[in-house]
């Protein structure tokens, strides 16, 4: 079991920055992939990142590479995403999720989920 706390969105104007956090819960941290998702209202739910356990790999959407950066530490249980040059299409509740199995892309690979985290741009 993996529990799942957001924590860091908020208010930004565009080209700001902000760095979310997912704390989680639970001995299994180290062997989950952890990713990053966002949902904008009346839209699907979005992957934007993930990083493998051991951080070697990490894999981008398009919407977001070379802007945001996912990162973990293991030590503290705890998952990343820096986000660079926010623009407002980037206006959307985050969520942080865990899995152990592939192929990590979609929601529907992640079985632990956190509540969210707002993050607002303005233009």
């Amino acid at each position: 079991q993996v529990q799942l706390v957001e924590s860091g969105g908020g208010s930004v104007q565009a080209g700001g920055s902000l760095r979310l956090s997912c704390a989680a819960s639970g001995r299994d941290f180290s062997t989950h992939v952890m990713a990053w998702f966002r949902q904008a209202p009346g839209k699907e739910r979005e992957f934007l990142a993930f990083i493998n356990i051991n951080s070697i790999n990490t894999n981008y959407a398009d919407s977001v590479k070379g802007r945001f950066t996912i990162s973990r530490d293991n030590a503290k249980n705890t998952v990343y995403l820096q986000m660079n040059s926010l623009k407002p299409e980037d206006t959307a509740v985050y969520y942080c999720a865990a899995t152990q199995i592939g192929p990590f892309l979609r929601p529907s690979d992640y079985n632990y989920w956190g509540q969210g985290t707002q993050v607002t741009v303005s233009s």
